[in-house]
């Protein structure tokens, strides 16, 4: 039990690492928390810093979740692998180590599955730039990915799996709940590179 609890705070630890905050001081001497929407995510650090920190931050982000994930497997511990996942996501959505102002938990969500289903994080990641070449919302393909990570685990019929992405959804979604607004109000930025 104590094992198990260690390794989920070290997740939560991982998740935390504020992947934005750190390459936008170290190598732009800017914290992004002070541009743009103010989130620590890629979306925002694409916006503020440019397609390479964007990048770096993004693939930070996924390896987080990924990397977390592993953990029960790398120690031999007998839990699932997405509980692990799970407090990964909240640490970056609620990082302490930057005063739990975190991202919008889409990337951390993304590097989970790739760890535990694979095949179903290529799968959304298509539905992601499919949604985002049609839309230009980031905000709105990232909702759509993860609605679609439920979908797709009711079909596989993998109820552990169903009650990880629903949760993760869930907490994209509601992450997202200041950008549903302005999608409605029609004042969401769209991106201009795709």
């Amino acid at each position: 039990m104590v094992q198990i609890i260690l390794v989920l705070i070290l997740a939560y630890l991982l998740g935390s690492i504020p992947s934005g905050l750190i390459i936008g001081k170290v190598f732009y001497k800017t914290d992004i928390r002070e541009h743009g929407s103010g989130n620590l995510g890629g979306t925002n650090t694409f916006r503020t810093l440019g397609v390479k920190a964007g990048l770096a931050v993004t693939l930070i982000d996924i390896l987080k979740g990924t990397l977390a994930a592993s953990l029960p497997v790398l120690v031999g511990l007998d839990i699932n692998p997405l509980l692990a996942g799970i407090f990964a996501v909240i640490g970056h959505t609620y990082p302490v180590f930057a005063g739990f102002r975190g991202g919008k938990a889409v990337a951390t969500s993304g590097g989970v599955l790739l760890f535990c289903a694979p095949l179903m994080f290529l799968t959304i990641f298509l539905v992601f730039f499919a949604s985002l070449y049609l839309t230009k919302y980031v905000s709105l393909s990232s909702m759509l990915a993860g609605i679609f990570a439920v979908i797709y685990a009711v079909i596989e019929m993998d109820i552990p799996l169903l009650i990880a992405v629903t949760l993760l959804a869930s907490f994209v979604i509601y992450r997202h709940r200041a950008n549903i607004r302005r999608i409605l109000n029609k004042t969401e930025p769209k991106i201009k590179w795709l």
